[in-house]
């Protein structure tokens, strides 16, 4: 019988998500939580398993297109399944629970509130899908398509092919697991030396204008989450960027040792590990600037624990998910829980999850051979850190002057919690342990 499957609510409240690729065609096969598609929200690329096993009787949305949360995406030929279902009323939809793996995280008493909003659930596969049967007459008839194998690949590389006009269907995939990688893609342009093929059926293709000198982007997912969350926090709160440049040679001297331990052979310790830990400590002794302010209950939340956002740049946009509970983690745990961050956030795999909760932020303007900059605030947060690159420069030392690693910190705060002479101590705080990471042994 037929069933139909609707785009559900992925736990993040965002009305809307762009279908970035089928990973099924009519008249395939399916099993029970098989992923069935790719979407992007506002906020991520999210993978969508089947509520069904059965057949695939009809994709409602091709890629590129914009579908509304609850209208109907994909239809299901089910055996045993009662047709022409009336669609759940709003208790029973209530009731119900969430897509597999989606769905707020259960908010529990033992922790802020805040913090349980972002929580991750330990086993996401326990929930049951949301089945919603719509009337058999209102399902929509389409053409029958031919069913086909789709090219695998990650968001990054199918912005390549698109940036290089490569059709995946074309490229002979080497990854693991038959995966098209980014050489792949880049190994046919070169051979091909040409656009391959047009763009899939129904993909909005951008508008040029005039003689062709410009083209209209449109602005949707991570792009126009950010836009808004940008703007959000530019107007609503007053920031205010206080810079230090100190000296970290004994940090640089620190890492470099480090790596070259047998014992922690694997674990890539860096500088913005350093720097996450200094963070951390010196938030413990600015508590300010580990806050919110609440607008609507007229109060300054303070936290007792650190989600320390990592700001990433991907092919998709700027996104910042956070290492949950820093202020506990060994500086090596601090290391590893950053390195995989970005790893998942270049991978286009970064969910809401992991960018929900965050009560502070570092953004590494350094690796862009930047010196300092002006961050701004993520929503929500009291405080951003820019590290600056680290340079080899003429400074003073011991008396004399001598050839030191010098990096300049930048420090963005919302002037409605903190005070300028907080803003300075917690900046001076952090330069002290990078300027000398011995000092964190004193600390408490």
């Amino acid at each position: 019988m037929r069933q139909d499957f609707r785009l559900p609510d992925l736990g993040e409240g965002l009305p809307e998500a762009e279908l970035v690729q089928w990973l099924v065609a009519e008249g395939d096969s399916v099993t029970l939580n098989q992923t069935i598609a790719e979407v992007e929200t506002a906020k991520a690329v999210v993978e969508l398993p089947s509520p069904f096993a059965g057949t695939v009787g009809a994709l409602h949305a091709s890629a590129g297109d914009v579908v509304e949360v609850g209208s109907v995406l994909i239809s299901f030929d089910v055996a045993g399944a009662e047709a022409g279902g009336e669609a759940p009323g709003p208790e029973e939809e209530a009731s119900t629970p969430n897509l597999v793996g989606y769905g707020a995280a259960p908010r529990t008493a033992a922790r802020p509130q805040r913090r349980a909003r972002g929580s991750r659930p330990d086993h996401p596969q326990a929930d049951t899908a949301v089945l919603e049967a719509a009337p058999h007459d209102a399902i929509v008839e389409q053409e029958p398509i031919e069913p086909i194998e789709r090219p695998r690949s990650t968001p990054p590389v199918r912005k390549l092919a698109k940036d290089l006009g490569v059709d995946l269907a074309l490229v002979e995939a080497t990854g693991a697991t038959g995966i098209i990688t980014r050489a792949d893609v880049e190994a046919y342009a070169e051979h091909v030396g040409r656009v391959s093929a047009a763009p899939p059926q129904r993909t909005p293709a951008p508008a040029s204008l005039g003689d062709g000198r410009t083209t209209r982007i449109p602005i949707r997912g991570v792009r126009k989450h950010t836009a808004e969350a940008m703007v959000r926090s530019a107007f609503t709160a007053p920031q205010v960027t206080t810079f230090h440049t100190v000296d970290v040679t004994a940090t640089t001297d620190l890492v470099a040792s480090l790596r070259a331990d047998p014992s922690l052979e694997g674990h890539r310790i860096g500088v913005m590990a350093v720097a996450a830990k200094a963070v951390c400590l010196a938030l413990s002794r600015t508590p300010s600037l580990n806050a919110a302010w609440d607008e609507a209950n007229a109060e300054i939340v303070e936290h007792h624990y650190v989600n320390l956002g990592i700001a990433a740049a991907t092919d998709r946009g700027l996104v910042v998910p956070n290492v949950r509970d820093a202020d506990g983690m060994t500086l090596v745990e601090l290391a590893d829980a950053i390195r995989e961050l970005a790893g998942t956030a270049r991978a286009g795999r970064t969910t809401s999850a992991d960018m929900a909760g965050g009560t502070f932020t570092i953004t590494n303007v350094g690796v862009f051979g930047v010196e300092a900059g002006t961050p701004i605030l993520n929503p929500g947060e009291a405080g951003i850190l820019a590290l600056g690159a680290v340079q080899r420069r003429p400074w003073e030392h011991e008396g004399g002057i001598a050839l030191r690693d010098v990096m300049t910190l930048s420090l963005s705060f919302d002037h409605r919690l903190v005070d300028g002479a907080e803003g300075a101590r917690f900046l001076v705080d952090v330069a002290g342990i990078l300027r000398e990471p011995g000092r964190a042994m004193l600390m408490r």
